[in-house]
């Protein structure tokens, strides 16, 4: 059974995917009543499912008209998706991290879906641990792998 926090994500993803420009502009307190939660869950959700290096950005408001906006951010561009890559290499990446990024990739068909199962794998904290050493070599191995990806010139 889903857990409600993926139950607000799913809705929010498919709310977005219906919109033309890829932005979503809804009240928190809607989406409170819709899931009938409190209202931190819904910023839970923001915060851990719709980050930048998710591709999202989020923007709010509080207070009587207040509302939330989520922007899905476009990874049509190659710049827009090397500053994400590049981020993620100079700090600390989480195996939940990492795969919520591979999944954003896949999502935009960036990569195959044997690509981003290799890159899931290699990141696994059974293989690398999950200490803070762990997770920079984590960063440092997906902007490695992803960067290379980005290039032209396979030879």
């Amino acid at each position: 059974m889903s857990t409600l926090s993926n139950q607000i994500e799913e809705y929010l993803k498919k709310l977005l995917s219906n919109s033309k420009d890829g932005i979503l502009e809804i009240k928190r307190s809607d989406l409170a009543e819709i899931f009938m939660c409190v209202p931190s869950q819904i910023n839970y959700v923001l915060s851990t499912r719709f980050s930048p290096n998710q591709g999202y950005m989020v923007e709010s408001r509080r207070g009587g008209g207040g509302f939330v906006r989520i922007i899905k951010l476009s990874m049509d561009n190659e710049t827009n998706l090397t500053a994400m890559l590049e981020t993620a290499g100079q700090r600390k990446v989480s195996r939940q991290v990492g795969e919520k990024l591979v999944d954003r990739l896949l999502e935009e068909d960036f990569l195959t879906s044997r690509e981003g199962m290799i890159i899931k794998s290699m990141i696994n904290d059974k293989l690398l641990g999950s200490d803070e050493k762990a997770d920079a070599l984590r960063g440092d191995m997906l902007n490695a792998v992803l960067l290379l990806l980005l290039r032209d010139d396979f030879v």
